[in-house]
């Protein structure tokens, strides 16, 4: 109060701040999803490209849609009975020594394995439509402890499509969250569905795939406040000869500036899950291309009877629901297709088989949903400063590939540095995620992924308080206040653990006045210069215990 307000003689009273501003931790964990949708509106409004806040899955499921998308599988016969070795070249007369013709070794190709066998018949299943994928991760971040994310619809499903043929509704959305200051972390579940099937070639297979991944990083890169958890395209099952999935990933994958790859995690294999239970999945998810193969399954496992009476063979009483399992409209007796899908589950073991399959088919997914589900765990618990690593991850059977040691060398440390995230089954322990590195393996600043998530959660939390300085007197009163408040934050980080060092001198250093940080120059162009070093806290990635022996005392 000046002394221009005190007119009246008498007593007054004037209030002073005791604390300066704090800074105030922003949140660290929370992902924003990317993906294809069962409703693209909500009371009225389109959500296409448009950031969704959501707090838990029962509220996807109310703005989203609650129904699994109706992903058909073809189903395909072949018989594995023992076929005869070909003769050797030599063994026939007609043919000339050193004679290799492609038509000599034809019969020896390997044919495609089959998902399951019915006696001498295998069975193979194939997607017919695209496999969307979000709706899935989502309960599969759920599943691991996941809370708020964001979710943005690319569209609604289409089962007339095979395949998923562009990047643009992907790139559109990165474009709209660029908007959106509160994601930490970006995961595209559908992005693996960018293939082109008829390829064998990984590289030419996701190409697609792989350019997104590239653009994804870049948007982490650019923005610097996020991080891209990715998918490694066909790590499900590696191919004999030719380039491995991870191979291709990495030949294939490279943002704009190198340095952009601290912004990103690669998580290997893909996880046999229980996401999706056999509820969720009927006679509807079989394509209509292949009803005739199914009933002639049925069929072969309910063979005609004999009448007791007449002594003749009749049908067998479940033939007249194989019949209406895929009827256009309800048989004579008002047997309807669910009806009769709901007999042949209890009744038929080839059924069920079936379905079981397709269900495996269905619950093989990608990791990164859970990582986010996972890296949300370890921040509300631990802190965003621990790694995200020897964490069990939950709704998994195992992992599609196994890795051991020795296999995971070149994943953890490869030449090019972009290491890839294991994640390994252990007797006793079930599925653990057993890797914490960035792309940027090579780097000893940006090596670990949570290194690279404790500074952006340091900038960002220093950035939003420091906004309240912005245009304050550039003196020594303002150097004062901003320092002590930013003292004050990495104390409060340096006793929860999050910095390392026996005293906070070692920890962190705050450092801002005219002739440290800034010139007059710097001053006369309104410029504030607070320099800041933190020592955060490195994972004890190898432990090793030396053991010797010593002679008898």
């Amino acid at each position: 109060m000046s002394v221009t307000e005190m007119k009246t003689p008498g007593v007054y009273i004037q209030e002073l701040d005791a604390f300066g501003n704090a800074v105030v931790p922003v949140p660290t964990a929370i992902p924003a999803f990317i993906g294809y949708t069962g409703q693209t509106s909500y009371n009225g409004k389109n959500l296409v490209n448009k950031p969704v806040r959501i707090t838990s899955l029962a509220e996807f499921n109310a703005i989203f849609g609650s129904k699994p998308p109706q992903i058909q599988f073809t189903v395909t016969q072949s018989s594995t009975a023992a076929t005869p070795a070909p003769k050797p070249a030599s063994a026939d007369p007609k043919k000339k020594s050193g004679d290799t013709k492609a038509a000599d070794t034809s019969a020896t190709a390997t044919p495609a394995p089959a998902d399951f066998h019915l006696g001498d018949t295998g069975v193979s299943l194939a997607t017919s439509t695209v496999n969307y994928r979000l709706y899935s991760a989502i309960k599969f971040f759920y599943e691991n402890g996941g809370g708020t994310c964001y979710v943005v619809s690319t569209g609604g499903y289409d089962y007339s499509s095979t395949g998923l043929t562009s990047t643009d509704p992907f790139t559109n959305a990165l474009t709209v969250l660029e908007k959106e200051s509160e994601p930490t972390m970006i995961v595209i579940p559908d992005a693996v569905e960018l293939m082109d099937p008829t390829e064998t070639d990984m590289a030419k297979k996701y190409a697609l795939c792989y350019t997104l991944q590239g653009e994804l990083i870049n948007h982490c890169g650019e923005l610097t406040t996020r991080v891209a958890l990715l998918d490694i395209p066909g790590g499900y099952q590696e191919p004999l000869v030719g380039t491995t999935s991870v191979e291709a990933f990495r030949n294939a994958v490279e943002p704009t500036l190198p340095k952009f790859n601290s912004y990103a995690a690669a998580y290997y294999p893909w996880l046999h899950t229980t996401v999706n239970q056999l509820t969720d999945i009927s006679y509807k998810n079989i394509a209509s291309a292949s009803y005739n193969t199914v009933k002639s399954m049925l069929n072969a496992e309910f063979p005609n009877v004999i009448d007791p009476k007449t002594k003749n063979s009749v049908p067998n009483p479940i033939t007249k629901y194989i019949t209406a399992l895929f009827a256009a409209k309800p048989a004579a007796d008002g047997i309807t297709p669910d009806k009769a899908d709901s007999v042949l589950k209890n009744l038929s073991a080839t059924y069920k088989l079936l379905l079981k399959h397709m269900l495996e088919k269905l619950n093989l997914m990608t990791p990164s949903a859970a990582m986010a589900g996972i890296y949300t765990v370890v921040d509300n618990n631990e802190g965003v400063w621990v790694a995200p690593a020897n964490v069990g991850v939950q709704g998994v059977v195992s992992p599609a590939i196994k890795i051991d040691l020795k296999g995971q060398e070149d994943l953890n440390m490869p030449l090019d540095g972009k290491s890839v995230c294991a994640i390994r089954s252990f007797p006793g322990k079930g599925v653990l995620v057993w890797g914490a590195r960035t792309l940027d393996g090579n780097s000893n600043d940006w090596r670990y992924i949570n290194v690279r998530r404790t500074l952006i959660y340091i900038e960002q939390s220093v950035k939003e308080a420091a906004s309240a300085y912005v245009f304050a007197p550039n003196d020594a009163k303002t150097w004062v206040s901003v320092k002590s408040m930013i003292t004050n934050f990495l104390l409060g980080l340096w006793n929860q653990g999050g910095l390392v060092g026996p005293k906070p001198a070692d920890a962190f250093t705050v450092t801002v006045g005219l002739g440290s940080t800034m010139t007059p120059d710097d001053i006369l162009n309104g410029r504030m210069i607070v320099a800041v070093k933190v020592a955060v806290s490195h994972p004890a990635e190898f432990i090793e215990i030396t053991f010797q022996q010593e002679m008898q005392k």
